[in-house]
Parts: structure tokens; C-alpha cells; sequence
């Protein structure tokens, strides 16, 4: 029997971004990257969820979720207590 890999989704506050990057570098992955200032999840499928740019966010700006459902994997969570910025496709 294979495992299935796991998904993660990002959540991102753009109005707490200042786009200084350092989620962006701490990224083993890759995953990351800076747009217009702000932080975009350019690459989300790669993600391992190690949430090292979570924890090294100084703004708190981005959070890490695992999916539980396969049928919503790859998705962005969408947090209805969030400004709509928050929510990046």
C-alpha cells in the first residue's frame, strides 16, 4: 500500500506582508516567491510543510495547513475570518 503525499495549502496576509523575503529564502522548496512586494505559494504542490516560513515570519503574514480531503488537495483554504487578500488561487 503507497501514501498518498500529503497537500498543504498557504494562507497569506497580504496586508501584514512586507515583502521582506524571508519566508521566501527559508523555503527548502522553493516554493515561494516575491510579486508585486508581496509573498505569493508560486509552487504550493511542492510544499512538504515544514512551515519554516511560518515560523520566520516576522509579521506573522503566512500560515501552513495540511488538506485532509483528496478531493480538495492543491485547493487554497478559504478563512471567512480573513480579508479577501488573504485568500491566494
Amino acid at each position: 500500500m503507497s501514501e498518498q503525499k500529503k497537500s498543504y495549502s498557504h494562507v497569506i496576509r497580504e496586508r501584514w506582508c512586507k515583502g521582506c523575503g524571508i519566508c521566501v529564502a527559508f523555503c527548502p522548496k522553493k516554493v515561494l516567491a516575491l510579486k508585486n512586494g508581496k509573498v505569493v505559494a508560486e509552487r504550493p504542490e511542492d510544499c512538504i510543510g515544514c512551515r519554516m516560513c511560518e515560523y520566520r515570519c516576522p509579521d506573522l503574514a503566512i500560515e501552513i495547513h495540511e488538506v485532509q480531503d483528496a478531493a480538495t488537495s492543491g485547493a487554497e483554504l478559504v478563512d471567512p475570518a480573513l480579508p479577501p487578500e488573504a485568500h491566494h488561487a
